[in-house]
């Protein structure tokens, strides 16, 4: 073998040594337990995190608990208790040849590679060279309102697994609602679904959600083929970036940090348009017609500057195009694709492209300041004039934890969408997949004053309460920048819900709830441009919830 070949070699198998065991699985951010504990600890500069970007992988998190464990002596007793309780579910990503389960309390069944247990719950393997595990994924929710119930049960399972820096992943959870809660038109934090309405005459719908993936990780960053949820933009009732409550789509991501002070996310996902293609739609034999959608594509990337411990900058953009192959600019992780478009796009109409930018500060121990800043479409000569607006939409914020009282938090935010903002006039290119909106839950012309207390007085217990007022204004409809520019913010007020909300969560074992929480909330609609109340009612609220409601909720749920 030529000297230059076996330099190459030694090379090749010297960066998988150093770069082994970089699990690249994704922790969907709907785990709400290990979240919840990792914000509290950058908040109190334990550890240092961007929140901007979600889902964290199973790396991360393992990192974060192992450097929180290096300040066990900063923490609260609980919080001890919350790190103890976590390290012990991620162990398994550690570089260690042992399965870490097996030696612990919860086993049904143990050998030296091998558990069958409930703490964490599932089968799990681990040697020097595999890491296996799956489990059982159930859940109900109870919603009673004294004139109405509602049931929601979903069921299923995840499994996952990594040979060196090669890792796989899956999840399947088949849903069940007596009633539909999370319509695309419907402004709620619910997970969205492609509904199966009335199957086989029962009522309400069905949807099914799959999720998984391949990825390929290194110590600095990662490749993944995925179809999955992501969340971007830094928020605790709602991002105005990415707020991923829409069904998953698959995608190509890249993740790169190959030095402390910068990091790249990128994705380029395939999207459903839901937008009959006739050239390519057509009648079959037997007289059925075969319907068959537009293309439609994203592209997006966060480029993030880390300048100071504590303080997160990120800029991004994204475009959703269409009609069209995959384009290959698309493809390269750190362009600038409205630029890009002018080109691509040279004397037809453009593609639809957005920016966005947010940054977080954790400089002050305790306290946490974040904004972000949803850009749709930008002029420097609309900014001072009262008669026109860019269209954009603006979230900020602050949270206190744990201070002046320990383990209480409180967070307080506000959100303001311009009218048209996330809105686009050509069907094939609108900022949605499966006609849900990819951005903040109430869309455009909309605002809100969100408002929570949260207080976790044992491990793995959670009180919280929250107050919001969320408004929309008038349904305007997108045809000319000229005209939308000049649209009223919220003119007239269509929809309104304030809202108060007592909640008690308890994570009894991994990733396992049980859930009680008492809503207070008076949703209404208001007749405006010749449309009645029930109209609004209808398009963005499911009918239990409409008006002055009192609502007990109770779950309970193996797996998020």
């Amino acid at each position: 073998m030529p000297a230059k070949s076996r330099i190459l070699l030694i090379l090749f198998f010297t960066f998988l040594r150093f770069s082994a065991f970089s699990q690249e699985i994704p922790i969907h951010f709907n785990h709400p337990g290990i979240y919840e504990f990792l914000d509290e600890l950058s908040n109190q500069a334990v550890i240092s995190i961007n929140s901007a970007i979600k889902p964290y992988s199973a790396k991360q998190i393992y990192r974060y608990l192992i450097e929180a464990e290096q300040s066990k002596e900063k923490l609260s007793l609980r919080q001890q208790n919350d790190l103890s309780f976590y390290l012990k579910q991620y162990a398994i990503f550690s570089k260690g040849k042992q399965n870490p389960y097996t030696n612990g309390k919860g086993n049904l069944m143990a050998r030296t590679n091998l558990n069958l247990g409930f703490l964490p719950y599932g089968l799990h393997y681990k040697d020097s060279a595999f890491t296996f595990s799956i489990r059982p994924i159930w859940g109900v929710r109870y919603y009673t309102g004294g004139s109405f119930d509602i049931l929601h049960t979903w069921g299923g399972a995840e499994a996952w697994g990594f040979v060196g820096n090669f890792a796989i992943y899956g999840s399947l959870r088949d849903n069940y609602q007596t009633e539909i809660l999370s319509f695309p038109s419907y402004f709620t934090q619910q997970e969205g679904g492609n509904y199966k309405i009335n199957v086989q005459g029962r009522k309400g719908g069905d949807y099914s959600e799959m999720r998984g993936g391949v990825t390929y990780g290194w110590g600095w960053g990662s490749l993944g083929l995925v179809k999955d949820h992501i969340q971007w933009g830094t928020a605790y009732h709602g991002s105005t970036i990415f707020s991923g409550r829409n069904p998953s789509y698959p995608m190509i991501t890249l993740r790169l940090n190959p030095i402390k002070w910068f990091e790249l996310n990128y994705l380029h996902g395939w999207l459903v348009s839901e937008v009959i293609d006739s050239s390519r739609s057509y009648t079959t034999s037997n007289g059925d017609f075969r319907g068959v959608y537009r293309n439609k594509y994203i592209a997006a990337n966060l480029l993030s500057f880390y300048p100071f411990r504590g303080v997160a900058l990120s800029f991004g953009n994204s475009i959703i195009y269409s009609d069209t192959n995959i384009q290959p600019a698309m493809l390269i992780p750190i362009m600038f694709f409205k630029s890009l478009d002018h080109t691509i796009s040279h004397g037809i109409q453009n593609h639809n492209s957005q920016m966005f930018i947010d940054l977080s500060i954790k400089r002050i121990k305790y306290l946490h300041l974040y904004t972000s800043l949803f850009i749709d479409e930008f002029s420097i000569t609309r900014i001072g004039d009262p008669n026109r607006q860019n269209f954009l939409s603006f979230k900020g914020g602050a949270r206190l934890s744990s201070w002046p009282i320990k383990n209480i938090s409180l967070t307080a935010e506000y959100t303001r969408a311009n009218p048209v903002t996330y809105k686009h006039y050509i069907d094939a290119t609108t900022f949605e997949t499966n006609r849900f909106n990819l951005g903040y839950y109430l869309r455009d012309n909309s605002d809100e004053i969100y408002l929570s207390m949260e207080f976790k007085p044992l491990r793995g217990l959670l009180i919280k309460s929250e107050y919001f007022v969320a408004r929309h204004g008038n349904e305007y409809n997108y045809t000319d920048g000229n005209v939308a520019e000049k649209l009223p913010f919220m003119q007239s007020v269509t929809w309104k819900n304030t809202s108060y909300i007592l909640t008690s969560r308890w994570e009894f074992i991994h990733d396992s709830w049980l859930l009680v929480s008492l809503t207070h909330s008076n949703i209404q609609g208001f007749e405006v441009d010749s449309k009645p109340a029930l109209y609004y009612l209808d398009l963005y609220t499911s009918k239990p919830f409409q008006g002055d409601k009192t609502i007990i909720t109770v779950g309970l749920n193996f797996g998020f």
